[in-house]
């Protein structure tokens, strides 16, 4: 029998700081030079966010990334062999979506510039400009099966000259959907709570099978926009 003492048992430290449960306290930036209060309350969103920690990981460009796949698991919309049309692209999340699901002609438009995802052809243009649909068609090769838009406007910071932008820009793309989709194509599309998106859904039931309205997971809870989708084009308006 051994004269050693038995050894003593560790004492685990107990968390400080920190929330509830021990969970980590939101990581904070190191510093503020140079930015403006809203620039440093969206780096630490990002900082903090999982869905953006999740992209970085996958290599996705942006976390909205996300709301495609919810979307497109629910709703099966991407398919080997569609055409695809993405409005509104930068940087690119829902284009790489698209790719890894097997999508192959696909083309996308933003005003900004937007590094190369091949096979994609990407088009710098505002598609605002009567040239940019012709364009689009003839880039993808034909009428699209899926239509998406993630556009939003750059907003002026007054409540009723933002939302008029955005439901122009929603009307817009909608107006251009339902000009050039195949008979049984997919409209996706970003819109915000309240009474135009109310309306826009009355619209898109006129020339859609089915038209839902959803708020994916990855969207922030503080945010009020929602994803208008339509599925089963039944042809142009008369």
């Amino acid at each position: 029998m051994s004269d050693e003492p038995p050894p003593r048992k560790r004492m685990v430290k107990p968390p400080t700081g920190g929330l509830e449960a021990g969970r980590p306290k939101p990581a904070r930036l190191k510093t503020a030079y140079k930015r403006t209060l809203s620039q440093q309350a969206w780096l630490e969103r990002q900082i903090n966010d999982p869905f953006a920690a999740k992209a970085r990981a996958h290599g996705y460009r942006s976390r909205a990334a996300y709301k495609l796949t919810e979307l497109d698991d629910r709703f099966h919309l991407l398919r080997p062999g569609a055409r695809v049309l993405d409005l509104g692209l930068a940087p690119g999340g829902w284009t790489q979506v698209a790719i890894e699901r097997g999508v192959t002609q696909i083309v996308g438009v933003d005003l900004v510039p937007v590094e190369p995802l091949p096979p994609a052809h990407i088009l710098q243009m505002d598609f605002t400009d009567p040239d940019c649909g012709p364009r689009l068609i003839e880039l993808l090769g034909g009428a699209p099966d899926v239509v998406l838009s993630d556009m939003a406007p750059n907003t002026v910071g007054h409540r009723e000259t933002d939302h008029l932008r955005i439901m122009g820009l929603i009307e817009a793309a909608a107006d251009f959907a339902e000009d050039v989709l195949k008979p049984g194509g997919v409209f996706v599309a970003k819109a915000f709570q309240g009474a135009g998106s109310t309306e826009m859904i009355a619209r898109l039931r006129r020339t859609f099978a089915e038209v839902r309205n959803l708020k994916p997971k990855a969207s922030r809870a503080e945010s009020s926009e929602v994803y208008l989708v339509a599925t089963g084009f039944k042809g142009k308006r008369p």
